[in-house]
């Protein structure tokens, strides 16, 4: 298989519609029929709004506070940045996640309003929602479409070959963790916006390579104005005091982020793929979701509140569309229809557990030779 990520055509790719179709008919309707004799809606309930305020607040009132000049000196500001990066994971986990996948609101508005909002932590939202939307939960684990789990830095599958620096990566993981959403700011929005255009993905965000060029940068300026150059205008604190404030924000919300989405994938029992030479693959659509991802700690209903219900991260591949808030219930239903059909249902009792088994695979992935077989 070809190492080079960008000479992959997605479009080209197709699952094996053959494998066990009755599956994912059956769950739908069992699905479906839970949300009609409950008489609720697929998307957000007041539980989630409540939830969006709280997040919300915990990173825009440490931000007004701080641009009110009210605090002027550093420690007191570091505490400001710190409830900054827990709130600005918090957003990206529990609130524009869900609307950037259109589960949020029936209204596309509303969706769009809120889903805005990761442009306020750096990111611009047409290049995560083609990433996350598209390659990842379209492609989840598959060498060379997924790039949720393609990187150089680090190999995150036997498909990839073996480079001596992976021998390590199980101990600078968590550093390069940290600078998940900070790379995003940075650099990722730039190279993927020149990469998508290539694959021909920016259409399907009605977008041209230039009107998003131009977005990125214009919405990158804005936020340096807003996160870099008025707290120094109004504080009167140095630009380098104000620096380590901004890069521990996005240390945390970087490492949050990064461990809770690699301990749903990135394990020693999900699999990873490769297509065929003809661009086929072993399995249908949903399969691949339940071989491909795994779910933790899913009845520690707090932590579960905290972290957007994606350690239901099963039942948010097979339905995206659906606000995170129904998860806990529909993994009844999920589980007993994939037992049903002798399919696997991965999961974890703890976080720290699916933790482990991240790190350790790590470990182990740093030291494999490459699989060169089609899964």
């Amino acid at each position: 298989m070809n190492e080079n990520t960008n000479s992959m055509n997605v479009k080209n790719l197709k699952f094996n519609k053959a494998d066990t179709p009755d599956f994912f008919k059956i769950l739908n309707k069992r699905v479906n029929h839970y949300f009609k004799e409950n008489k609720i809606s697929k998307k957000a309930n007041s539980e989630m709004v409540i939830k969006t305020i709280f997040m919300l607040s915990l990173y825009f009132i440490p931000l007004v506070i701080m641009l009110s000049g009210a605090i002027s000196s550093f420690w007191p500001m570091m505490a400001m940045w710190t409830i900054m990066g827990f709130g600005m994971a918090g957003i990206g986990l529990s609130v524009m996640h869900d609307a950037n996948h259109g589960s949020y609101s029936d209204n596309d508005f509303v969706n769009k309003l809120i889903g805005f909002v990761i442009n306020f932590m750096g990111a611009f939202h047409s290049t995560w929602k083609i990433q996350h939307n598209v390659l990842h939960h379209s492609y989840t684990n598959i060498h060379g479409y997924d790039e949720d789990n393609d990187n150089e830095v680090m190999r995150f599958s036997p498909k990839r070959g073996l480079k001596k620096i992976y021998r390590y990566q199980a101990y600078y993981a968590p550093f390069l963790y940290c600078l998940m959403s900070l790379n995003r700011f940075l650099v990722k929005d730039f190279q993927q916006v020149v990469r998508f255009h290539k694959k021909g993905l920016l259409e399907g965000e009605g977008l041209t390579f230039g009107s998003a060029l131009f977005q990125i940068i214009f919405h990158k300026i804005w936020y340096v104005v807003l996160t870099l150059v008025l707290p120094v205008i109004v504080t009167g604190l140095s630009f380098g005091q104000i620096l380590i404030g901004f890069l521990l924000m996005h240390f945390i919300c970087g490492l949050i982020l990064a461990l809770i989405f690699q301990s749903a994938h990135i394990l020693e029992e999900t699999e990873f793929f490769t297509p065929d030479q003809e661009g086929r693959m072993e399995n249908n659509w949903a399969i691949h979701q339940l071989r491909t991802t795994a779910n933790f700690a899913n009845t520690n209903a707090v932590f579960s509140w905290l972290i957007g219900g994606l350690n239901f991260q099963i039942e948010h591949h097979l339905f995206p569309n659906i606000c995170h808030v129904h998860y806990r219930n529909l993994s009844k239903i999920v589980k007993e229809t994939a037992e049903e059909y002798s399919l696997p249902y991965h999961q974890h009792t703890t976080f720290f557990g699916a933790l482990k088994s991240h790190f350790v695979y790590l470990n182990e992935l740093g030291k494999q030779e490459l699989t060169e077989s089609f899964a």
